[in-house]
């Protein structure tokens, strides 16, 4: 649909990276660039004139057993039955409100789902089967009919947790294994068994769902592409569908932000190293790349059914409905969700204000960032050329009325200069070492308003 707004592009020169570690953006613009909002508009509003035939449904649980020393995500560790019941409760009088709002506008129809976090398997089986039918009689998501997606832990894929996922019709488990070297667990603190990882594997691959993700990180201290290696071939032995190579980030208020060693070699030097080595071993083991991190089997669902069986690491078009604290929500002109923080006073204290919340407040956007073509156009951007399959421009021009190249000049002869983005048939593609310096490429189509708006928020 092209837009009828007038055009207003900030035309300022992006600064030049030197660092291939600036962001990782996998949501555009990012929750530090939310405000309160004075006029909180009614969800009515917010979703009138929007598609409903195609929506997307995330859930957040902001639990896990642990915390670890690289995590900043909205989470609290070791909620007790209480919190969690709370947490549920209020979850279905969000979703009530939020499902009320979808029927003011249509008939909305959900055609992917996610259960995210934190670790929603930190749930018991009992408030697994819950959240579940939360989705299914309040929402109406047919989760039995679409691709769903839920993030695990090895300490929690418990096997009544997995059997219950299973039967509900679950199809991608994504398991934060990190690494299977003990040692380098403990480094990134996140302590574990090898063992308790192995267990935890062995009964995914049971259940048999049609994906299995691991997850490993690069650039901890002391790693070596010897002990990277390790961790691929273990990783590699499951058979999974797809492979998550993640970059360490050491993040404020995080367990390693005092902890992690920076001298010696330079960390960007040994991520950028650990990941090309990473890279060329599963391109080697059968493997697609189809973003800087995920790598799929080919031949299996993980690239076969691309299309339909996954939610793609950068989808963020309009139609995503977020519930639970922490979840955001896309509209056309409006992105919405909750307070978040990563301190732990913060994200206890938040987490009981969502519980204590009033049913008619989650009938209102909250914190929420107004977009405007301008923002649309990078979002779009960020959401295609970050992809391995790229920025197709018949379409960007179909959707906006330019070329791409023409409304972002600067940033396309930066990454045109340092080759990292080349045209091929018509789609505007990163080469081989754009995809490794992706995380520093997504950043130059960052507007003026959206790094303002993220320098001046406080980590809390």
């Amino acid at each position: 649909m092209a837009t009828s707004l007038p055009l207003r592009i900030s035309r300022s020169t992006p600064d030049e990276p030197t660092t291939p570690y600036k962001q990782y953006v996998y949501a555009y613009p990012h929750q530090k660039a939310y405000r309160l909002g004075e006029d909180r508009p009614l969800l009515t509003d917010v979703w009138a004139g929007e598609r409903l035939d195609a929506l997307s449904l995330y859930v957040h649980i902001p639990f896990c057993e642990m915390r670890c020393g690289f995590c900043n995500l909205f989470t609290r560790t070791g909620a007790p039955e209480h919190v969690t019941r709370g947490f549920l409760d209020t979850l279905e009088r969000q979703a009530a409100a939020t499902r009320e709002a979808l029927d003011a506008n249509g008939t909305p129809r959900f055609t992917l789902a996610a259960f995210g976090g934190g670790t929603p398997t930190y749930l018991t089986a009992d408030e697994l089967r819950r959240l579940c039918d939360i989705c299914e009689n309040v929402m109406g998501a047919d989760l039995a009919a679409v691709p769903w997606s839920v993030e695990t832990s090895p300490a929690t894929a418990t096997a009544d947790r997995i059997a219950l996922l299973a039967r509900r019709g679950a199809t991608r488990l994504s398991i934060g294994v990190q690494s299977f070297v003990e040692e380098e667990a403990r480094a990134a603190i996140r302590p574990q068994k090898r063992a308790e990882v192995d267990a935890a594997l062995s009964r995914l691959k049971e259940a048999a769902f049609p994906i299995l993700n691991i997850d490993l990180i690069y650039g901890i201290d002391g790693q070596t592409e010897q002990s990277f290696q390790v961790s691929l071939d273990a990783a590699l032995s499951w058979e999974p569908e797809e492979i998550y190579l993640y970059p360490l980030y050491v993040r404020p208020l995080t367990g390693l932000m005092a902890k992690h060693d920076k001298s010696g070699e330079s960390w960007d030097e040994q991520r950028l190293r650990l990941y090309r080595f990473g890279r060329d071993h599963l391109l080697a083991a059968g493997y697609r790349q189809t973003s800087m991190r995920v790598f799929s089997r080919i031949g299996t669902a993980a690239v076969d059914g691309a299309d339909d069986s996954n939610i793609s690491e950068y989808n963020q078009q309009a139609g995503m409905v977020g519930l639970g604290v922490g979840a955001r929500s896309f509209t056309t002109d409006l992105h919405y969700t909750t307070d978040y923080a990563v301190a732990v006073p913060e994200v206890r204290r938040i987490i009981d204000d969502y519980i204590a919340t009033p049913t008619d407040d989650f009938r209102r956007a909250q914190w929420s960032f107004r977009m405007d073509d301008d923002e649309r156009r990078r979002m779009y951007i960020l959401g295609m050329l970050l992809e391995a399959d790229g920025l197709r421009v018949d379409q960007y021009a179909d959707l906006f009325g330019g070329l791409p190249q023409d409304d972002f000049p600067a940033q396309f002869a930066l990454v045109t200069e340092r080759d990292w983005v080349r045209e091929d048939g018509g789609r505007l593609r990163l080469t081989l070492e754009g995809m490794a310096w992706a995380d520093a490429i997504g950043p130059l189509f960052f507007s003026h308003r959206v790094n303002e708006a993220m320098s001046s928020y406080r980590d809390r």
